[in-house]
């Protein structure tokens, strides 16, 4: 091929195509290889990435090498890795190398997976994939759900159906339920759909972290006692913060007698229910009328891979279906197999591939292990925070998170506030593990979540005893600070 010809096609020879897919190849293996040797993060602060990497478009381009190269010093090292085996941080997302090829698959045959006349094999395999999903999870025949982007453009689509089918898209009066804990994709979801914020009732949760029943029945209550419409109750099966699982089957008891709708957000959470642990803890999931799930975070797919389903999948196209002239040549009687009517999007890609292959590929008993191995290494990750003697257990290890504390020998909660919020920064700032922090009761916390199979014992025992010497090294930097007046 001319170099002529390469410029104005954007194409390249089939040898420099293969050679530019082995060096990809080479790129991720070598990464996957030493991951664990790697450092955590390496964040550069806003100045130094300007300086490297702000230019103007080129008008002309650079050789493949010389680009990948860019991509792999600058772009990829300064990025926090949030699938190392010491990254316990928010919610790592460990992915696995058959999801990854998927995504290049899907990408490179440019699936367009909106309706069944443009790509019929991939809306089935969607198609069953979100049946997988809904056997695992509980739901009966006849649910149905769509890929997403993630958990929260799937509570978005879930709620968004839940206004339709339960307010028939009048939203005057109508009011939601949810604790305190929940994650803010709900709130900012509820604003997008026209929602005021006072239409989202916030109840503060109990001393699990959980939506109160008697907190929520008396605002369900008083808010129909003023003449308003309770519609939608929305729980969590696993929040960001504790891990804590709402009291899903008192919830559905609830919503059944009182004609509401409930909605689980299950992002993090909802795959654990293949195990055995899991299952016990989400009793009751099987009862909701929506969920979202996302499958980049405990399923171990790559991002982005979410999933939103309905216990009707008939309520999907009845709140999305359009039909205008361009696409009616699209029609056809398989109505949910055209994808372009179960959610937001139109042009929409072929996330379902990754889960369908990783499934196909490990299997289910695999899949359910790993996801075990989270709440193991949480528990280990506990036990060792105890001996160390100088942490406060704040909630102990449920769903693979756990929060902590530090705990000075003087019992000074001014210095164990500051000690802790501080830490996050140091772990950030020394880069051989890291670990978040919250806010719980107004109380500053350190938060790990372990959800990731390929965190060793080792790995965790570093990170407790990197952040036991960081915290004893930042409580002697501020007793050394003289007392204000």
């Amino acid at each position: 091929m001319s170099e002529e010809t390469q410029r104005k096609t954007l194409e390249f020879s089939h040898d420099e195509m293969r050679e530019i897919g082995y060096r990809v190849i080479d790129m991720l293996v070598d990464y996957y290889r030493d991951r664990a040797e790697r450092p955590v993060a390496e964040t550069l602060d806003h100045a130094a990435l300007e300086a490297i990497l702000s230019e103007p478009p080129p008008r002309t381009g650079m050789p493949w090498r010389a680009a990948l190269e860019q991509f792999e010093r600058q772009v990829v090292d300064s990025s926090n890795r949030v699938d190392h085996p010491r990254f316990f941080a928010y919610i790592p997302l460990a992915n696995n190398f058959i999801g990854v090829m998927a995504d290049a698959l899907a990408a490179g045959y440019n699936i367009f997976n909106a309706v069944w006349l443009q790509a019929a094999g991939a809306a089935q395999v969607e198609r069953l994939t979100v049946d997988w999903l809904r056997q695992i999870v509980g739901l009966p025949e006849g649910a149905g759900g769509t890929f997403v982007s993630g958990g929260s453009v799937a509570n978005l689509t879930a709620l968004a159906v839940a206004r339709e089918i339960q307010l028939g898209g009048d939203t005057s009066g109508a009011v939601a339920y949810c604790s305190d804990q929940i994650h803010f994709a709900v709130s900012r979801g509820m604003r997008i759909l026209g929602f005021a914020p006072e239409q989202l009732r916030n109840i503060r949760s109990d001393a699990n972290f959980r939506l109160p029943l008697g907190g929520l029945r008396a605002a369900i209550n008083s808010d129909r006692a003023a003449g308003r419409r309770p519609f939608c109750v929305i729980a969590s099966a696993g929040t960001t913060n504790t891990g804590a699982i709402d009291p899903l089957a008192d919830l559905a008891d609830l919503c059944q007698r009182e004609d509401l709708w409930l909605h689980v957000d299950g992002a993090y959470g909802a795959p654990a229910i293949l195990t055995e642990a899991g299952k016990r803890a989400l009793t009751g999931l099987e009862r909701v009328d929506s969920l979202a799930l996302d499958a980049h975070k405990w399923l171990f797919q790559p991002i982005e891979c979410g999933v939103a389903l309905v216990r009707d999948r008939r309520w999907l196209s009845q709140t999305f279906r359009e039909t205008p002239e361009y696409l009616k040549d699209m029609q056809s009687e398989g109505e949910e197999l055209n994808f372009m009517y179960q959610g937001i999007q139109l042009t929409r890609q072929f996330r379902a591939l990754k889960l369908w292959l990783s499934i196909k590929v490990f299997g289910l008993d695999a899949i359910s292990e790993a996801i075990a191995a989270g709440f193991e290494n949480a528990e280990l990750a506990e036990r060792l925070l105890r001996e160390a003697g100088v942490w406060e257990i704040v909630t102990p290890a449920q769903m693979a998170i756990l929060t902590f504390r530090y705990k000075p020998a003087n019992g000074n909660e001014e210095i164990a506030d500051r000690v802790t919020h501080d830490l996050v920064g140091r772990l950030l700032h020394d880069g051989r593990a890291f670990a978040s922090g919250t806010q719980l009761r107004g109380k500053p916390v350190m938060r790990m979540c372990c959800n990731n199979p390929r965190a060793t014992p080792a790995d965790l025992e570093t990170t407790v005893q990197l952040m036991t010497r960081l915290a004893a090294e930042l409580e002697a930097a501020l007793s050394d600070v003289p007392a204000s007046d």
